[in-house]
């Protein structure tokens, strides 16, 4: 009943129902972010997105059901989308694939290698590279990917199997 008034607050435009329901579902909003991104996401990228989700909240009141189920649904998607954001810009080469090499050539030659790796990486399909960082970079489990993308956690296996043997051909070609 509360959220139905708060709802039909916001969508008249009370900024003071938008407050409470920031006070109310804060807490909830930045749970659903974090387990959507994994570790890919700091602190301050949750925030943002939880700032992002009450945003559009006030902006699209008028398309919500109800408040905590919408709130969820968009808090989840730009959880998603901002780890894609940033899994877009990562230094993979610098993160997750960097190698000290003690000479300049070992340097060299791992930087060409990290280069070939991120390449192989960003040209995965969306899918495929999505549950690759979170696997990988985001460490996140099989299972928690699962939930997460709605597929089920053998086709997550096979799609990071699939993923390991592609960068494997592609550096082995590049090799040679």
């Amino acid at each position: 009943m509360i959220d139905a008034l708060l709802l039909r607050g916001i969508r008249d435009g009370h900024e003071h129902a938008l407050e409470q329901a920031i006070d109310k579902y804060t807490a909830y909003v930045c749970t659903i972010i974090r387990n959507a991104a994994g570790a890919a996401l700091t602190r301050e990228d949750i925030e943002e997105v939880a700032s992002d989700v009450f945003l559009a909240l006030w902006d699209n009141a008028r398309k919500a059901g109800k408040l905590k189920p919408y709130i969820a649904a968009i808090a989840r998607n730009k959880a998603i989308n901002k780890t894609r954001e940033v899994a877009a810009i990562l230094p993979l080469e610098e993160s997750i694939l960097m190698e000290n090499g003690s000479t300049p050539e070992d340097k060299a030659i791992s930087k060409d290698e990290q280069r070939m790796v991120k390449s192989a990486v960003l040209a995965m399909d969306e899918t495929d590279r999505e549950i690759f960082l979170r696997h990988y970079y985001g460490t996140q489990t099989v299972s928690d990917i699962s939930r997460e993308t709605g597929l089920n956690e053998a086709a997550v296996r096979q799609r990071l199997v699939r993923g390991r043997k592609k960068l494997k051909l592609i550096i082995e070609e590049a090799a040679q």
